[in-house]
């Protein structure tokens, strides 16, 4: 979505400051999940007017008060940078996943893990919200920080939109990696689209306690009551065998990617869809790196996807994330790159073989300054950044909110941006960013409602 569309009696202007130095001042699924508690206002902007479609894989999707798209973000819907070999993020991909086949065998000598890298990144809300046990008023619903397409159907933003119907088909061990959508700040570590991984493995009795000395006389599930440290429905023992061999495959699994003597930590946190719940965290380079989260699957889930006699784990990690790391890669916007400076560099032989960056020489960032007194309501500087990245796609390096004011009287609100504008392959100047800046700040106007200061 580009903004909240805000009609409005007259043309007001925005202060644009162009230079960088000072400081502004002031200024079979359900298709309906669960929804804010109170309709917000129809989106208008990149998509078109209310009552339109729009037309993505093949299928049309009716718009309503809840599309927020743009098509800045639907352009990169279908491009699927898992899959273009040579990627950093495929590369990242099938090392993960070559690392599966080769440590878990099933008895016919077969990979015990399914992959599934090409599922629809449009999934219902059913699927990312309510079949996750997401909270009907959990901040990950609203407009401002998730896709829609309209009150039915979405954007993933996370490849755990598909657990359950894998689940539901009687899958018990399976690997889901796609591109996935939010709504966020914008820097060089963050892009509203970008690449997760998913895993999940259940258990039965059996599996689960074999081996294990009298573990015929051991069960998966009591009713108790929830601690920190189980569920209601699971043994003590049942949830320390998942837990401690989730932590042993996500051991090895980093072990494979960054090497022998890796120091890792897990941080309890929570998780609406599994508990307990962990982050991963390695010592890379002297640093604490939060690399996935992880946990034992709330028994609900699986309940509901009709695998009520197993238990079982579930991590994600980001794809981006771990390339940024093992391969030194400074800046999201470059997996977007289409320079061939950058893809050759991973155009390796073997996907183990070890690769560092090397850096593109660095253009000149143009910084401008925007500022301008917020509408009443229905404001959220997601609005903002998502409007920024529509106008200026992968120019924008990063958007920082450097100022804040309240005017004591009217007590009305002001917002100061500083935009740091940088093309990747070559020199941008002042006039040319400018012409950008100018765009940026009439769509403020027209689409977001706010008012200039003067």
């Amino acid at each position: 979505m580009v903004c909240w569309a805000l009609r409005r009696a007259a043309q007001v202007r925005v202060h644009l400051a162009r230079k960088a130095s000072g400081v502004c001042r002031g200024p079979e699924h359900q298709a309906s999940g669960a929804r804010p508690a109170a309709p917000e206002p129809a989106t208008r902007g990149a998509l078109g007017a209310l009552g339109g479609t729009v037309e993505l894989l093949g299928k049309s999707y009716p718009q309503d008060g809840y599309s927020n798209l743009s098509r800045k973000v639907l352009s990169r819907v279908g491009r699927n940078l898992h899959n273009r070999p040579h990627h950093p993020l495929w590369l990242i991909k099938e090392r993960v996943k070559q690392h599966f086949y080769a440590q878990y065998v099933g008895r016919s000598g077969t990979p015990l893990f399914s992959v599934y890298d090409d599922l629809s990144p449009v999934v219902t809300t059913w699927q990312n919200f309510d079949s996750l046990l997401v909270p009907a008023d959990h901040p990950s619903r609203k407009k401002g920080d998730s896709y829609y397409l309209n009150a039915t159907h979405m954007l993933r933003a996370h490849t755990s939109a598909h657990q359950w119907d894998l689940l539901r088909t009687g899958l018990d061990a399976f690997l889901v990696v796609g591109d996935v959508y939010r709504r966020d700040q914008i820097d060089a570590q963050h892009h509203p689209v970008f690449h997760q991984l998913e895993a999940v493995r259940l258990f039965s009795r059996h599996q689960l306690f074999a081996g294990v000395k009298d573990g015929e006389n051991l069960q998966l599930f009591e009713q108790s009551s929830r601690s920190a440290h189980k569920q209601e429905t699971h043994t003590l023992e049942a949830t320390k065998l998942v837990e401690f061999d989730l932590k042993q495959t996500l051991t090895r699994l980093m072990t494979h990617l960054f090497g022998d003597g890796l120091d890792i930590r897990w941080v309890d946190c929570y998780f609406p869809f599994t508990h307990p719940s962990f982050e991963m965290e390695i010592n890379f380079h002297g640093e604490w790196l939060e690399i996935l989260g992880c946990g034992v699957m709330e028994q609900r889930l699986v309940n509901s996807a009709g695998a009520e006699d197993q238990i079982g784990w579930a991590f994600g990690l980001g794809l981006e994330r771990l390339a940024m790391v093992l391969y030194d890669i400074p800046d999201i916007r470059l997996f977007w790159s289409e320079d061939e400076r950058f893809l050759k560099q991973f155009c390796v032989q073997d996907i183990n073989q070890k690769v560092k960056f090397q850096p593109l020489s660095k253009y000149p960032a143009v910084i401008n300054d925007i500022s301008f007194w917020l509408p009443r309501e229905n404001y959220t500087e997601n609005d903002f950044y998502d409007l920024v990245r529509t106008i200026g796609g992968d120019l924008v390096e990063k958007v920082d909110l450097i100022d804040k004011f309240e005017h004591p009287k009217t007590h009305r609100t002001s917002h100061c941006y500083r935009i740091t504008y940088r093309h990747m392959e070559r020199t941008m100047s002042q006039r040319e960013v400018g012409r950008v800046h100018q765009a940026v700040q009439e769509a403020a106007v027209r689409l977001l409602g706010v008012e200039g200061r003067f």
